[in-house]
């Protein structure tokens, strides 16, 4: 049974829908990109005695919860609504950035992390399926690009208030600030719809589940797993490695920081240019091409360029990386039909986070076992590549499948 939403959205419901889904974005993109900020000054203070490895361990670590957040809060959006979810689920982040600003060693901060990816995982299905269930005809893709791009807004905000305090203050300052998000949780409250888009108290879990393997939906979704595996071991392998791997090939800490900052501006703008693109009828190319723009800049980014070529290349890199996790995203919404958004999203996501766990260690493995500098940037290519030969692989024209 198709449930619709109870009543139209309005223009100006859909524009603060959108408004908070972007603010609630940014503070997820924010504490993504918070590991691959303070990592430079976490292995210098020997305080704390990090290696290069722990980078990859705490990067996996937070990592790990993602999975959890995904499937929990993607099935309590479809069965209560998105309001109470997304309120825990703020809720929850702040407090575990709280928990990673008072750690006082590396058992703790994984902790705090592990507790922080709960909360991660379970805002982009929870965000997703809200934009997608109020975006105007025509304009999902759009919607959604603007809202995911927050994340790479946030992933800014990390790397600049990392360039204006780090090393100088400690690198617990950029967890401090990540608690501040708290202040969203009334506007949430007031602006998210309570109600659930189906009678899903009376559908069991394993039926609701069994939705995403019927005759019409289960190629798709196989293949919608599969291609989200490889972006998220792409985003978050280059989120938590950037830094420290362009620090490996000879920049200092602020330059690398600097390629951070273009490459998650590069993410948010140049996003809003392929979704109109994909919006147009053409998801399933700008999808897969956004995989192949990551492939190309990677490799681009690992060579002696003229410093304005490589930021430039960094934006181009960002947009390929950070865009193909927002394209696949909107490949599922346009896929599933409303009622079975949330749980789709929440289920693909949570599984694509196991690309979220493998990726930082992978790098991380790849760069202590092969002596190139460039060993890195190679890493990062390799799903890259996969994630866009398994696209074209998709479905012609992504619509939901019919009842």
């Amino acid at each position: 049974m198709t449930a619709t939403l109870t009543r139209p959205a309005t223009r100006r419901r859909q524009a603060g829908v959108l408004v908070l889904a972007c603010l609630v974005l940014l503070v997820d993109g924010y504490d993504l990109f918070a590991l691959g900020t303070i990592g430079p000054s976490l292995l210098h203070d020997r305080s704390w005695g990090a290696s290069p490895s722990t980078l990859g361990t705490l990067g996996s670590v937070t990592a790990l919860g993602m999975p959890f957040g995904s499937v929990l809060a993607g099935w309590a959006a479809d069965r209560r609504g998105r309001r109470l979810p997304m309120t825990v689920a703020a809720a929850w982040i702040s407090l575990s950035m709280l928990g990673a600003a008072l750690a006082s060693d590396l058992v703790q901060l994984g902790a705090a992390r592990f507790c922080t990816g709960i909360g991660i995982g379970a805002l982009a299905p929870l965000v997703s399926a809200l934009v997608a269930d109020t975006a105007p005809a025509g304009r999902r893709t759009l919607h959604l690009a603007v809202a995911l791009g927050s994340i790479g807004v946030g992933g800014t905000a990390s790397a600049l208030l990392g360039r204006i305090l780090l090393p100088g203050s400690p690198f617990q300052t950029l967890f401090w600030i990540g608690v501040l998000p708290v202040v969203l949780i009334p506007l949430i409250w007031r602006m998210v719809p309570s109600g659930a888009l189906r009678p899903s108290a009376q559908v069991p879990v394993a039926a609701q589940a069994a939705e995403l393997f019927t005759r019409t939906t289960a190629r798709g979704t196989v293949l919608l797993w599969i291609a989200t595996f490889m972006s998220m071991a792409l985003v978050y392998s280059t989120t938590a490695w950037l830094p420290t791997v362009m620090m490996k090939n000879g920049y200092n800490l602020g330059s690398s920081l600097e390629f951070l900052t273009a490459f998650t501006i590069g993410a948010s703008l140049g996003g809003l240019l392929v979704a109109l693109l994909a919006d147009r009828g053409h998801l399933k190319a700008v999808t897969a091409g956004t995989f192949a723009l990551a492939a190309v800049a990677l490799l681009a980014l690992s060579s002696n360029q003229p410093r304005p070529v490589l930021l430039v290349v960094s934006a181009l890199a960002g947009l390929g990386s950070l865009g193909c996790q927002n394209m696949i995203i909107a490949c599922m919404s346009a896929f599933y039909r409303p009622h079975l958004r949330g749980t789709a999203l929440g289920v693909g996501l949570g599984v694509g986070r196991l690309g979220a766990i493998v990726g930082p260690s992978y790098v991380s493995a790849a760069t202590a076992l092969v002596v190139s500098p460039r060993a890195g940037f190679v890493a990062f290519m390799i799903p890259a590549v996969l994630g866009a030969a398994v696209v074209t692989l998709l479905p012609r024209t992504l619509a939901p499948a019919p009842e």
